[in-house]
This record gives C-alpha cells, sequence and structure tokens, in this order.
C-alpha cells in the first residue's frame, strides 16, 4: 500500500509542476535553516536570457536536446576518474539535476540516487525540455540564499535575467558546482578561466544547434 501511495504521490507531484512552479525545495529550507536566507523569484523560461540557456548546456550538459535523461558516457567517464581515485567527477544530467532539486533532498546517498534515476524517468516522460529547462533555471542555487536564475541575475549584476550577456551568463554557468564558494562577480582566476571556456563551448553550442530544444 506504500509503495502504492508513493508512486501515486510522485506521478501526481510531477504532473503538477508540469504546470505550476516550484515555489521551495528541501535545500532551500536546508539554507533557511543555516541561517542563509532565502531570495527567489520565478519566471517564465521566455524572460531568461538565451545566453544562459545555452550556458548552462555548455557546462552542465551538452547533450541535453538529445538524451533522455542520463548521459551514459558522461557517467562511465565519472566511474573510472572515481575509481583511479582521481578528483570526483560528476556525470550528472541537467534532467537528473532538476529531479533532484524540485523533489528531493540534497545528501549524497545510493537510495537518493536510485529515487533520483526514477524522478528523472518521470520528468523526461511527463515534461517537455523546456519545461525541464525552466524548472532547473529558477531552482538552482546561485549564491548565499539565491536560487534561481533572476534571483541571481539580480544578486550578481543587478539586472534581469532576460538582460544576462554572454559573459554574465558564463560566469552564473561557472559557478554552478560550488555557488557558495565561488563568485560570479568579481570572480577569482579560477572562475574566469572556466567561464571563458565555457562562454567559448556555448557558442559553439548556439551555432551547431545544440541548445535548440530550449531557445526561444
Amino acid at each position: 500500500m506504500l509503495v502504492v501511495g508513493g508512486f501515486a504521490f510522485s506521478v501526481l507531484s510531477v504532473a503538477v509542476h508540469r504546470f505550476l512552479p516550484v515555489p521551495v525545495t528541501f535545500l532551500m529550507v536546508q539554507r533557511l535553516a543555516e541561517g542563509k536566507g532565502y531570495h527567489h523569484e520565478w519566471v517564465p523560461l521566455s524572460r531568461i536570457s538565451d545566453n544562459l540557456k545555452v550556458s548552462v548546456i555548455a557546462a552542465e550538459d551538452a547533450k541535453f536536446c538529445t538524451h533522455y535523461g542520463f548521459d551514459m558516457t558522461a557517467i562511465e567517464k565519472a566511474q573510472r576518474s572515481n575509481a583511479r581515485g582521481k578528483k570526483v567527477r560528476g556525470g550528472s544530467t541537467i534532467s537528473q539535476q532538476t529531479a533532484k532539486n524540485a523533489f528531493l533532498w540534497p545528501q549524497r546517498s545510493y537510495v537518493r540516487k536510485g529515487v533520483e534515476a526514477y524522478y528523472t524517468l518521470l520528468i523526461e516522460t511527463l515534461w517537455s525540455k523546456k519545461r525541464i529547462m525552466e524548472v532547473y533555471l529558477n531552482s538552482a542555487e546561485w549564491g548565499p540564499g539565491i536560487y534561481g536564475a533572476e534571483a541571481a541575475s539580480q544578486y550578481w549584476f543587478g539586472k534581469s535575467a532576460s538582460e544576462l550577456t554572454r559573459s554574465e551568463a558564463s560566469r552564473l554557468a561557472a559557478i554552478l558546482p560550488s555557488p557558495l564558494k565561488w563568485k560570479a562577480a568579481n570572480s577569482g582566476k579560477y572562475v574566469k578561466r572556466r567561464s571563458g571556456k565555457i562562454s567559448a563551448n556555448a557558442g559553439l553550442v548556439k551555432r551547431e544547434g545544440i541548445g535548440t530544444c530550449v531557445l526561444d
């Protein structure tokens, strides 16, 4: 009975958020309890600069428009890298990150990864790629108590997410892995180098039509 109830709840929650915003996430609640604050303004994908969309694709998931939730090549590379004891690499797609951010708790565990895979399949089945990107860009953490592209744009650059330049978008994409450690404005050398590579790759994403599934 619990399994059936859990299945029904998960399907219903994903179906509802195909249309309604995700107002709060587990991570937001956790950070609020840690005293980080809460700054979040949901905006439709059409009010987020295409520069940011292609930048996050370039930085996080180059195959976003063509995969069905999982990038097996990236996962295998991450596993090989981790097995050799080198720097831990993630293999999570934007779809997986969206499933985690919107519906699950942030702590890593095999249980959470399993549930994450299940929710990834659900959102890939019930949502469009544009909706997945919309939820991702509105729920991502971009600083202490800063969530979503609009709040991030206002916090780091004093402008709307619709006005982000290619350089500003690449810097926001650059800090996604460590938003409490790195800064999108007045950045250190590492973030500047990383954002430069992302900006170049974002240009390729546009030219090659890699991000057409989310562009206006």
